[in-house]
């Protein structure tokens, strides 16, 4: 199951994947973060393969996530590896122009087949997409 979320922002297109793909740099824009990369990805050290650890207050586990894509600067996709309690848990941002701006999707999947899912999962898109909207529109 999948849930997708949709803005469009002022800012242009570069700026957007930039925000959107400076790991350590999330912490500046969604509150109580701590984020760091556990292992470089190729061929800069925030792409493919990349390993990012999200700290988040309280007494919850780290997420473990590894980007999967990374086409700049159009999509970035990742997928945890451990942290959340969704299985099989993803997340894929498609950037594209619009006008001087950009269009943002933000798309969250899991592979839990447990309907009530989809309520925290879109939740969580919607904080995500909030969240990265505002962080592009200060860029």
């Amino acid at each position: 199951m999948h849930v997708t979320a949709n803005a469009t922002v002022s800012a242009p297109i570069d700026k957007v994947w930039a925000v959107l793909t400076d790991h350590v740099g999330m912490a500046g824009w969604a509150p109580g973060l701590t984020v760091s990369l556990g292992r470089p990805g190729t061929p800069e050290p925030n792409g493919l393969g990349a390993v990012r650890r999200i700290s988040t207050p309280g007494p919850g586990p780290d997420i473990v996530e590894e980007v999967t894509t990374f086409e700049a600067p159009h999509v970035f996709g990742y997928k945890a590896l451990s942290g959340t309690p969704f299985p099989g848990y993803a997340g894929e941002v498609r950037l594209s122009e619009a006008g001087t701006g950009t269009r943002i999707e933000y798309t969250i999947s899991s592979t839990a087949s447990f309907a009530p899912v989809k309520i925290p999962l879109a939740g969580i898109g919607q904080v995500l997409l909030r969240l990265l909207v505002r962080a592009a529109s200060r860029a």
